[in-house]
């Protein structure tokens, strides 16, 4: 399940208010996290969003290569590090992850971060079901 479809994409403005007043939220450098567990069933374990700041990266070709790196470094990952933690517990998340790093980091660093930063959140996800 090496995809990422349009039904994991979190589009839906009422979510994302909800996601960033109502969630709970991490650092793990360059990447900021915010995340909010839904008590309704969604139709996917996870719906998340890559927002870089406009304000850091004034060029669209700049952020378009951040959000384009992070989004496959994540739909790699995801399935083993991410969805069957969530497929066994029932849960569905609402997911942000923001860029906020100075730099433009190459794929690989990309890639380790969002390894450590699927470990960070397996762990407040299971700190918030006990």
């Amino acid at each position: 399940m090496n995809t990422f479809k349009k039904e994991e994409r979190l589009c839906n403005k009422k979510l994302l208010e909800q996601l960033f007043h109502k969630g709970s939220f991490f650092l793990c450098y360059p990447y900021r996290v915010s995340w909010l567990k839904l008590e309704e069933p969604a139709p996917v374990p996870v719906q998340v969003v890559f927002p870089v700041a406009k304000k850091r990266y004034k060029r669209a070709v700049d952020r378009n290569l951040i959000k384009r790196r992070t989004r496959e470094a994540y739909r790699l990952n995801k399935q083993e590090h991410l969805y069957d933690m969530l497929l066994d517990t029932q849960v569905s998340i609402l997911l942000s992850v923001s860029y906020i790093g100075k730099e433009i980091n190459d794929f690989s660093l990309m890639q380790d971060k969002m390894l450590k930063l699927f470990k960070q959140l397996t762990a407040a996800i299971n700190e918030s079901n006990s």
